[in-house]
């Protein structure tokens, strides 16, 4: 059965599904599970970080994970965690994340590339690289675009509902994405450290085998529950209204018209 919950206006809710929080908890604990055991990865087998050193690249998979896997994840969970806010506080939320998802994952790019330059290594040569450009590019540009629909005043209510569904689609697509990239950046980075030693089951090895696993499950977890349908943010009075008014001009229909 499902729990109701109070909205601060003082009426009724709508109703929070009774798994639901238990999946956002379940999906919480992995990632800060797969933060913390990336941290342990770099701190146990790789030096720590120090951004003046040779230790500066590790910096890179840290903060990827962070803002590219634990950030982005959860700011596409905002809409299932926050059901009964306001829209426009929710949209700001869902903002934010993505603002400190991508300024952190500029220092990773920044981190990798003034690595390589100081070791004089090449750039963009790995198939991980070239994902990890494509997914840094597409989230800039839908973070970009999802500013100027759905937080700039500029945008019509029309604009919004036709570009609405693109935004979801893409959401999950770089979130996906990113997950994969990754996958590819710790398997390329145990073969350069480990070689013919990551086949004799090396602690490093199988420490970043479990980590693997944890990216692979969060990314489902997060994804399952962005695609429950019933799952779903119910829309708002003020929303409902909007849609009315929308579907009225658009096609004609009148507030009696069945």
């Amino acid at each position: 059965m499902s729990s109701v919950c109070l909205s601060m206006e003082g009426g009724a809710a709508a109703t929070t599904p009774a798994a639901l929080p238990y999946y956002v908890a379940f999906s919480q604990l992995l990632g800060l599970t797969l933060v913390a055991m990336t941290g342990a990865w770099l701190g146990l087998y790789r030096g720590g970080i120090a951004w003046e050193s040779d230790l500066q690249f590790n910096a890179h998979p840290l903060c990827m994970v962070i803002g590219l896997i634990f950030l982005q994840g959860n700011a596409l969970l905002v809409y299932r965690v926050f059901r009964n806010e306001a829209k426009r506080t929710t949209k700001v939320l869902h903002g934010l994340l993505h603002i400190f998802a991508l300024v952190i994952a500029l220092v990773g790019l920044v981190a990798v590339f003034d690595y390589h330059r100081k070791k004089g290594y090449a750039d963009l040569y790995s198939l991980h690289s070239w994902c990890g450009i494509l997914v840094f590019v597409l989230y800039f540009v839908q973070w970009l675009v999802g500013f100027s629909f759905f937080l700039f005043p500029g945008a019509s209510f029309s604009l919004r509902s036709r570009y609405r569904p693109q935004h979801i689609f893409f959401g999950a697509t770089i979130f996906l994405l990113s997950v994969g990239t990754a996958l590819l950046g710790l398997k390329e980075a145990l073969l350069f450290n480990l070689g013919g030693k990551y086949s004799a089951f090396e602690p490093e090895g199988v420490l970043a085998n479990v980590l693997g696993l944890l990216l692979a499950c969060f990314g489902g977890a997060v994804l399952y529950i962005l695609t429950r349908a019933d799952w779903k943010r119910p829309s708002q009075a003020e929303e409902q209204a909007l849609s009315m008014d929308f579907k009225t001009l658009t096609e004609g229909d009148s507030p009696g018209s069945q």
